[in-house]
């Protein structure tokens, strides 16, 4: 199963993802997050694991890439208490060359016995509330 979303923000890629890459910012802006820290490594390289506070409890993930000439960043759920299984996501920043804005998209794969719960869940409780709450803070200057 897979889950998309996208959003564009009157805002540089550059500076979109330079916020972006910051793998342990996560509870600044995707609602419903408490909080977000690193438990092991660097919050800019591969190999770091934040751990999570939110909804329905503790989530942890792993950083499995961060390509700086891409804009993106794939990682994977370690534990969740969403039953769900092999999940990996990927987010990307690219600039829209004729206007200068950053188009933002993020989507995952994943496995679960409910596919559509997961799907609603997934889309409409973490992309689409994570790329509007980006969306304003781009578009109201807070970056």
């Amino acid at each position: 199963m897979s889950v998309y979303a996208s959003t564009v923000v009157n805002t540089p890629a550059d500076e979109v993802w330079s916020y972006l890459r910051d793998f342990g910012n996560l509870a600044e802006w995707l609602p419903g997050m408490t909080s977000c820290e690193i438990e092991e490594g660097v919050a800019t390289q591969p190999g770091a694991v934040r751990r999570m506070e939110g909804p329905g409890g503790s989530f942890r993930e792993r950083l499995l890439v961060l390509d700086d000439d891409a804009r993106s960043a794939t990682y994977e759920i370690l534990e969740s208490p969403l039953a769900v299984t092999n999940y990996r996501a990927t987010y990307r920043v690219a600039p829209v060359t004729d206007s200068g804005q950053a188009f933002i998209e993020w989507w995952a794969t994943f496995e679960a016995d409910d596919e559509a719960k997961l799907n609603k869940i997934l889309t409409r409780g973490v992309f689409e509330p994570g790329l509007a709450s980006l969306h304003k803070r781009f578009q109201d200057g807070l970056s």
